[in-house]
């Protein structure tokens, strides 16, 4: 059946298996595939690949003038036998499916399939998702608890179904025609197909400079579209229809057990959310190659430490990047939490050459520009090369357990703000300008520069959250654009669509909600993913499991502060196993030294790129007088570096794909 359209390659010498991995496909109406586009669209994920490869065309029948092509790229993590080999076809129902990611609760799944008489070949869990979807079709999402992006091609509907993981952990992103559907992990594989014209988005643009980062479901390719986490896709004779199946602030509804832990007191939903944290870590433990975990010395990864060491066999392997520079160094907490439970503990010492040398291929990994990443990018080749395939991340903990200074904060903006609409605008935007002049000259920064915003800025913010992880403010944006148009106002739909999402939430729980949705899905899990699978390293988050997730936006958001401890309800899940001096250390973000690096040996290169940025496609954009006085206002102290930085990645990524 297969024939001359079915191609693969099991790497000689390499153990084969499945799951993380990249995937695309290519589906096209009356007409044939591009020649080549496929097979360059795989090839360009061969990094988040590197065991195993396959592609396959399905071609149109006399019912259907659909050519559907579907390619993989994996990294053997489970299952190490051909029989976990990608595209995988099901010949009870004659579909395909091309998966990213992993269904940690496969098993519980297998056996419920088992039960109606379904049968199995192999052991994996890619296996278990196509025969799942045969079952029970897109109810099946309801069943999943993992990180996953996958693509099923169903033969008796003759439609495409894509869906997406609830917290967004795995990417995915689409471009679409009347004639064509193109999907891939990154943008960079669609972009190689030919299929996708490349012209700069604007709306992306004003994100990434809002934030550093471009919001889902834009990207900086007018077309490119991200699927958003938590929704499916179906394409069938021509038509897309995109669908929720999961959100966030939804979750605090369903399921409704939820509501019999809440009627039994604070004590006990505390021990609800200690088991089923317990219950995340060990369902992601499962895997057939060596596991590690990264190592902050902060509360979020000392924690997965303190649970993983309860019942672990052996010595768990944990990596922590070291910095030179006495400022930044963080190693003697680390070295406290590997004592305290015994690890197998690497430490990753980074000089500023070190950082430096990283920095071409650190950007050059970057699906999309991010201001962020490169610390990511370090650690997970540093684990790598140890022999890791696996590394358990804290991600996630300061948004689902309140950890950042937002959570005080935002909610007492939003009563200054709410205050200040009773104050005519005009007064605001007055007030605000003569504060921002005021304090450029007796307190220069960017602090200064977001309390006159605050002021004056009026509903250009949205909402308060949004300044506090703002890069440029909006008149520095208008300073910086060339031309305004009507992208500016256009950018703001992902933001207000998280803000309706999060309107009937309380003060805390609503912030946890904008972090979730906004900085750590659109910063924080895009660099993790890019980044490590630059280096064919998978990252599990065990603090983002979705039910957990459920559980915790079910609960009052006042449970989650306390004046006496950071994070309670995470602390206390370790059964007070953390040494004290890692709980009551003072929050320091997981950051590399750029301040002093752009100063020091990174200055002639990013100087020489923010020069050059009046060539290429952001000459028409951006105003090169404005971009050279964002660097003086850093070598002068009046900005920080994250702002020069994300103007250098910005043009060395547009150099690298326009």
């Amino acid at each position: 059946m297969l024939g001359p359209n079915y191609h693969g390659s099991r790497l000689a010498g390499k153990k084969r298996g499945l799951n993380v991995c990249g995937i695309v496909g290519l589906l096209a109406t009356d007409s044939p595939l591009p020649h080549g586009a496929l097979e360059r669209a795989a090839q360009a994920l061969a990094h988040r690949g590197p065991d195993d490869s396959g592609t396959v065309v399905v071609s149109p029948t006399s019912t259907s003038p659909v050519t559907i092509g579907l390619g993989n790229r994996r990294l053997a993590i489970l299952d190490l036998s051909p029989r976990g080999h990608q595209p995988m076809h099901d010949p009870a129902t004659g579909n395909w499916i091309v998966f990213n990611g992993e269904i940690y609760n496969f098993r519980e799944l297998r056996s419920r399939l088992e039960s109606l008489g379904i049968r199995f070949i192999g052991h994996s869990d890619t296996e278990v998702l196509l025969k799942a979807y045969g079952a029970w079709g897109e109810r099946c999402l309801h069943e999943l608890r993992g990180m996953f992006a996958f693509a099923v091609w169903d033969a008796l509907a003759q439609k495409l179904f894509v869906a997406r993981d609830p917290v967004g952990i795995k990417p995915l992103y689409f471009f679409s025609t009347d004639k064509n559907f193109i999907f891939a992990s990154e943008v960079r594989a669609l972009l190689v197909t030919g299929m996708v014209p490349r012209r700069l988005n604007p709306t992306a643009l004003v994100n990434y400079l809002s934030f550093g980062s471009m919001y889902d479901p834009d990207t900086l390719i007018e077309g490119i579209r991200a699927l958003l986490p938590g929704h499916y896709l179906e394409w069938q004779n021509g038509r897309v229809r995109d669908v929720q199946y999961w959100d966030f602030a939804s979750a605090q509804h369903a399921p409704e057990e939820n509501g019999s832990h809440l009627a039994r007191g604070k004590t006990h939903c505390e021990k609800h959310v200690a088991d089923l944290l317990y219950e995340s870590i060990q369902q992601q433990l499962v895997s057939d190659v060596p596991l590690g975990v990264f190592l902050s010395g902060g509360i979020d990864s000392s924690s997965l430490v303190a649970i993983l060491s309860r019942n672990h066999r052996g010595k768990l392997s944990t990596f922590s990047l070291a910095f030179r520079e006495s400022d930044f160094n963080e190693s003697q907490y680390c070295r406290a939490v590997a004592g305290r439970f015994r690890t197998d503990h690497h430490e990753c010492v980074i000089s500023q050459q070190d950082a430096l040398d990283a920095v071409p291929d650190a950007v050059r990994a970057m699906d999309q520009p991010t201001m962020d990443g490169v610390n990511t990018y370090l650690v997970s080749q540093k684990t790598r090369q140890a022999g890791i395939k696996v590394a358990l991340s804290g991600l996630g903990g300061d948004e689902m357990f309140a950890g950042y200074s937002s959570f005080r904060s935002v909610p007492s903006m939003e009563r200054f703000s709410h205050f200040k609409h009773w104050i005519p605008s005009r007064v605001n935007h007055a007030v605000g300008g003569r504060v921002a002049q005021l304090l450029d000259v007796l307190s220069p920064g960017d602090r200064s520069q977001k309390f006159a915003a605050l002021i004056g800025e009026n509903g250009r913010l949205l909402h308060p959250y949004f300044l506090t992880r703002m890069l440029f403010l909006p008149v520095q944006r208008e300073l910086l654009f060339a031309r305004q148009s009507e992208f500016a106002s256009a950018s703001t739909a992902p933001l207000q669509a998280a803000l309706s999402a999060a309107g009937t939430l309380d003060p805390i729980n609503r912030v946890s909600y904008l972090e979730a949705r906004c900085y750590m899905q659109n910063t924080l899990l895009r660099d993790a993913d890019s980044m490590s699978m630059a280096h064919g390293l998978e990252i599990r988050v065990p603090l983002l499991d979705h039910k957990l997730a459920e559980f915790l936006f079910a609960l009052p958001g006042s449970w989650k502060v306390d004046d006496s401890i950071p994070k309670p309800l995470l602390v206390r899940s370790t059964r007070g196993a953390l040494p004290d001096a890692v709980v009551r250390r003072a929050k320091h973000g997981f950051t590399l030294p750029f301040e002093h690096w752009l100063r020091d040996e990174m200055r002639p290169e990013v100087e020489k790129t923010l020069c050059a940025i009046p060539t290429g496609p952001l000459g028409d954009v951006l105003r090169p007088a404005a971009v050279k006085n964002v660097w003086h206002r850093f070598l002068a102290g009046k900005t920080s570096w994250s702002r020069p930085w994300a103007l250098f990645v910005l043009q060395r990524w547009c150099e690298a794909h326009f």
